[in-house]
């Protein structure tokens, strides 16, 4: 944070004093305003997905057990978290007291790490199913998936309410913080340690599934078009070579643009935020304040947006929500079986089955 402007840095140790609220009643009603939408998104947005699969027995695959967690997570990250965060970034005050402080910044760690877990263990998940999909159904089993989503809630919250509950996370750190003030002040080794675990690990996972994913889809598209040309028999023959590479192109470039937006989303809005996690107790926390307050939201904007990436992306999800949106899903059972009363094209628009993320 910006502990300049805070009065917290000095010789020795040192007190912060009591905060003020610096902003005018027009800028905070902004920001609340603001702020509350992209609460509502995230918590509304992943609702639906929680809810869709929950529903429709088409949408209950191994991926989107990965995805019905990561939604549960995002969800209580803008039930739970951004509550409390957009109220001591609009006031500049934590009026919650100061054991409630060490809860929310233990939430906020292990909820946003738990997250990031989630993201990557998708990413592998779509590895095996892509570039290894004989071996799928036995690298994926209903077991190792829960297990998997186990890691996915247990690592977070061993590097998150353990250390900060127990104040391990600022051992060394001569600041004293007054209870009106909820400043996340980490010690060097905690900084880098907790960086490594919730995000450049998660990263590097990341990023090695999906540059496989891509040099395989565009290696599978290769091959459609060599089928699709074989079976044209030589009628054609030019037309059909145009037409073969069209559609080569088309899915390389439906899969390089997937990929990317799914990829640099993440980058974008985490890696502000951890790089000056890291940064920051080497120079000594002289980042602004304002500074930490946009990253830290860039990076809760992230859960806002993984409901559009795995799940709005998706057709069989689009469906789903466009049903619950519409009050058609009592067309349905849960078992996906069509209600006599409904009406065809209701029927015909239910969610079908399939892989995610593979549209």
């Amino acid at each position: 944070m910006d502990n300049s402007s805070w009065g917290l840095l000095g010789d020795g140790n040192t007190s912060l004093e009591s905060c003020t609220t610096l902003r005018n009643l027009t800028s905070r009603i902004f920001l609340y305003a603001f702020l509350s939408v992209g609460i509502i998104c995230t918590v509304v947005g992943n609702f639906l997905v929680v809810l869709s699969i929950a529903y429709f027995k088409q949408l209950q695959s191994p991926t989107n057990s990965f995805v019905m967690s990561l939604a549960v997570a995002d969800c209580l990250v803008g039930l739970l978290v951004m509550p409390y965060s957009m109220i001591r970034t609009v006031e500049g005050c934590w009026y919650f007291g100061f054991l409630f402080c060490k809860l929310h910044s233990s939430l906020d760690v292990m909820l946003c790490t738990a997250s990031i877990f989630h993201l990557s263990c998708i990413a592998f998940d779509r590895y095996y199913a892509v570039c290894n999909p004989l071996l799928y159904s036995l690298k994926m089993s209903h077991n190792r998936v829960a297990f998997l989503i186990v890691v996915c809630w247990a690592v977070p919250m061993l590097i998150s309410f353990g250390p900060i509950m127990l104040d391990l996370h600022i051992a060394g750190v001569d600041i004293l913080l007054p209870q009106d003030v909820c400043v996340f002040l980490v010690n060097r080794v905690y900084a880098v340690m907790a960086s490594l675990v919730a995000f450049y690990l998660p990263m590097a996972i990341m990023l090695i599934a999906y540059w496989k994913i891509f040099k395989a889809a565009k290696r599978q598209a290769r091959q459609i078009s060599a089928m699709e040309s074989q079976m044209a028999n030589g009628v054609g023959k030019d037309s059909s070579k145009k037409q073969r590479h069209r559609n080569t192109m088309k899915r390389e470039g439906k899969a390089a643009k997937t990929l990317g937006i799914i990829m640099g989303v993440f980058l974008i809005f985490w890696m502000p935020f951890f790089t000056v996690n890291i940064v920051d107790p080497f120079i000594e926390y002289s980042t602004d304040v304002v500074i930490w307050d946009i990253f830290l939201w860039l990076g809760y904007i992230n859960s806002s947006l993984n409901p559009f990436l795995y799940g709005f992306f998706n057709r069989s999800f689009r469906r789903a929500f466009l049903m619950f949106m519409g009050c058609r899903v009592f067309c349905f059972s849960g078992l996906g079986r069509a209600v006599p009363q409904c009406r065809k094209h209701d029927m015909k628009s239910r969610p079908d089955s399939g892989h995610d993320l593979q549209e």
